[in-house]
């Protein structure tokens, strides 16, 4: 029985897709010493910000003359236990949409002539770079599931609604894995932009710095003033880590949650064109010498 070309070379792709991400899995999986320590290290920095509101909001209770047990006091829409569980619900959500050296790595291997190895064999740079980086994750997270779980049990009392109900976590699920497809592309996106710049440093320290501002990854949204906020809230920036965190954390209108779902499944299409659309004008202008 003679197989039809089509499913040969359906075929083929799985079977090249599934070399790559398991080669690289392997790969990934010898740095899960360094994983763990890195994960526990990630969650230093929220104690400064736990200690920080909660000094501000101990003068905002002493202020109202309310005791930390009645307080009842909330800034952008967060009391104190909140604002504590957005810090770690965060961190879960950028540890997701985190691409480091994604777009430089694009940029040095365009500048290198590194480049030319993925056009002269049948593999595609997006789909390989995808695959290492998913392979990435899974590392990670096989690993960093431990210490994720020790700080999530010894800061359980900070989440005072409890778990959600199942829509919504599929909802948080789904924001997350979406979260990480748009910090992918976004980010592959920047570093095709070394097909026509040199060096892209800069530009990808500009987008680092909105990126830390923009994303909710340094304080929420919500406490941005009005006019900036509303400006904010159209950017993509927010679906890297504001977003994920305010649909576990229920602050997202369930009317609403419909839509911004399917907002954040617009830019992620959106940036998948882009990073397509500028890996394939780009490959047209590129030149590759030597061996």
């Amino acid at each position: 029985m003679t197989v039809p070309h089509h499913a040969a070379g359906l075929s083929w792709r799985f079977s090249t897709w599934w070399v790559i991400l398991r080669t690289a899995l392997e790969e990934r999986l010898v740095y899960r010493g360094d994983f763990a320590l890195g994960t526990l290290m990630r969650f230093l920095p929220i104690l400064t910000q736990i200690f920080l509101w909660f000094a501000i909001f101990d003068a905002i209770n002493a202020q109202q003359g309310n005791t930390r047990e009645s307080s009842t006091a909330q800034i952008g829409g967060f009391g104190f236990r909140d604002m504590v569980a957005y810090y770690l619900l965060t961190m879960v959500a950028r540890a997701f949409s985190s691409m480091p050296g994604l777009a430089s790595g694009i940029a040095q291997q365009i500048r290198d002539g590194e480049i030319k190895r993925y056009l002269i064999q049948p593999i595609d740079l997006i789909g390989f770079l995808l695959l290492t980086r998913i392979a990435h994750k899974l590392a990670y997270y096989a690993i960093a599931v431990g210490p994720f779980a020790l700080v999530f049990f010894l800061c359980r009392d900070y989440f005072v609604t409890g778990w959600p109900s199942a829509s919504v976590m599929i909802a948080f699920v789904a924001s997350l894995l979406m979260s990480f497809l748009i910090g992918f592309f976004l980010e592959a996106a920047i570093g095709m932009i070394g097909f026509w710049f040199l060096e892209v440093s800069s530009l990808l320290f500009i987008y680092m710095l909105f990126s830390f501002f923009l994303s909710g990854h340094m304080f929420p949204l919500t406490l941005l003033p009005e006019g900036i906020g509303s400006i904010v809230q159209f950017l993509p920036f927010k679906y890297l880590a504001y977003f994920p965190a305010a649909v576990f954390l229920g602050k997202i209108p369930s009317e609403q949650l419909p839509m911004e779902m399917a907002i954040q499944f617009s830019w992620l299409v959106f940036f998948l064109i882009v990073c397509r659309l500028a890996y394939a004008r780009g490959v047209r202008r590129y030149s590759g010498f030597g061996g």
